[in-house]
């Protein structure tokens, strides 16, 4: 199977390797020249546009940090909904717009093209080692020939229902995270100004009911402050949050906590931690001039 790779970043990377490891043929396009240079050392074949190959590739995968890049990816002159031949997947593994997803599976199918929201967890690491967790939302007839595909890439994968339904299940888990790194800082924190060690408080956590994977994957830049160490860009982050407020609006209220979510990652995005890790929202928590988030 010949596959089309968009965005080599910390995850793209991670996916090029693992679709090559199970001698997939893989193109990859990434605006920086670097990140193609790597993706030719790993076996891939870089080009300057997807355009290029599109009516070669069998499928292609997405790996985009902002909803109008992917966007842009399928509907531009030289988008694949223009150069993809009938019958290619579009697996977009990057975490977007639900209604968007919605309206661009639309048009794929107008041109005979099966588009699938694949966001993906457990990290660039999980990328790396072929591990991600991939929550899939599409055409459940065609499912059968994109779970090969993904099965190269993670080793959870759930298919969740129709076009959007991916994106849903995504940005409902990363409100969750959102919400436990804050709720960690604040514990951190308090433990720590009442004479307790936060990392002793974290390894009781884990023996116990409170117990929770977000602090496998965040735990040693909440518990040493190493934010410049990025698991998650914080900016993502907001971004993710932003979007699950944007679904979820009509039933949320002003004083829910996800508004009080929103608020605080606002905060730190304005503070200028956007480029750090999405932990460094626990700065917030140390700093005697942060407004109340409500």
């Amino acid at each position: 199977m010949k596959i089309g790779v968009i965005g080599c970043g910390a995850m793209g990377a991670g996916m090029v390797k693992n679709l090559l490891k199970n001698d997939r043929e893989v193109w990859t396009f990434d605006p920086d020249e670097k990140k193609q240079q790597q993706m030719k050392q790993l076996g891939a074949v870089p080009v300057g546009k997807m355009s290029d190959v599109a009516s070669d590739m069998d499928a292609f995968v997405l790996s985009l940090p902002l909803a109008h890049l992917v966007e842009q990816a399928l509907t531009s002159e030289d988008g694949l909904l223009k150069r993809a031949k009938r019958g290619a997947l579009i697996l977009d593994m990057s975490t977007t717009d639900v209604e968007l997803t919605k309206k661009l599976a639309r048009q794929a199918k107008e041109q005979g093209i099966y588009f699938y929201d694949c966001p993906v967890s457990n990290g660039p690491k999980g990328a790396d080692e072929g591990t991600l967790s991939i929550m899939v939302g599409g055409d459940e007839e065609k499912y059968k020939d994109v779970l090969p595909v993904l099965q190269n890439m993670g080793t959870a994968i759930t298919y969740v229902g129709p076009s959007g339904s991916g994106q849903v299940v995504k940005l409902s888990s990363n409100i969750v995270v959102a919400g436990i790194i804050s709720l960690l800082s604040e514990a951190f924190k308090a433990g720590e100004e009442a004479g307790v060690d936060p990392s002793v408080i974290a390894q009781v956590m884990q023996n116990g009911t409170a117990q929770n994977r977000v602090m496998d994957v965040f735990g040693d830049n909440l518990l040493k402050h190493s934010h410049e160490n990025v698991v998650f860009l914080l900016n993502h982050m907001k971004k993710d949050v932003d979007l699950f407020y944007s679904l979820a609006n009509d039933s949320m209220k002003e004083e829910s906590i996800t508004a009080y979510i929103q608020k605080l990652y606002q905060q730190a995005q304005s503070a200028g931690l956007g480029m750090v890790d999405a932990t460094a929202v626990q700065q917030l928590y140390g700093s005697t001039e942060r407004e109340p988030a409500n």
